[in-house]
């Protein structure tokens, strides 16, 4: 397998996106358009987040979303939602769709549950609730863990996806 290969199909290329533990999932006008998968897991500095999010968020124009996701080698089980680049215009179906490939490939990997931090106070805890994720964790002020759980229980699988397969 090539170091950057590109999956456009979720139910076709199922056993390449359950052996790769990093990929960006990337939706453009509330569409799954791929997934890019990575070599190695999207980390996260400070200096990343708060000098180029933000410029990054400004500069990029249209309904575009970028999902990363890091699959940890001390829990296998456990998916890592690392980071959401998200352009001005970007759509709640866009979101929706990408939430979807996110639960998508967590059920494809058998994993027990996703976590994330949510760093921008923007994202409310309604907001990540009314999405099935619950706070995690207690943590520092600028930290808010939240989990979303599976255990073998996943999301019924969403139209765009039943047409992939």
């Amino acid at each position: 397998m090539p170091l950057f290969a590109s999956v456009t199909d979720l139910s076709r290329d199922a056993n390449t996106l359950h052996r790769c533990r990093y990929g960006v999932i990337e939706v453009i006008d509330g569409q799954f358009r791929r997934v890019l998968l990575r070599p190695w897991p999207k980390i996260l500095v400070g200096p990343e987040v708060l000098w180029f999010g933000k410029w990054l968020h400004q500069r990029r124009h249209g309904d575009r979303l970028l999902l990363y996701y890091n699959q940890p080698w001390r829990q296998p089980n456990f998916l890592a939602l690392a980071y959401a680049l998200a352009a001005r215009e970007t759509s709640m179906r866009s979101i929706r769709v990408g939430q979807e490939a996110l639960d998508e490939i967590a059920r494809l990997k058998k994993s027990d549950a996703l976590l994330c931090d949510v760093g921008n106070w923007r994202i409310s805890q309604r907001f990540m609730q009314r999405w099935g994720w619950e706070p995690h964790c207690p943590a520092a002020w600028w930290h808010r863990h939240f989990i979303k759980r599976f255990y073998g229980t996943y999301p019924p699988r969403p139209a765009w996806l039943n047409r992939m397969a």
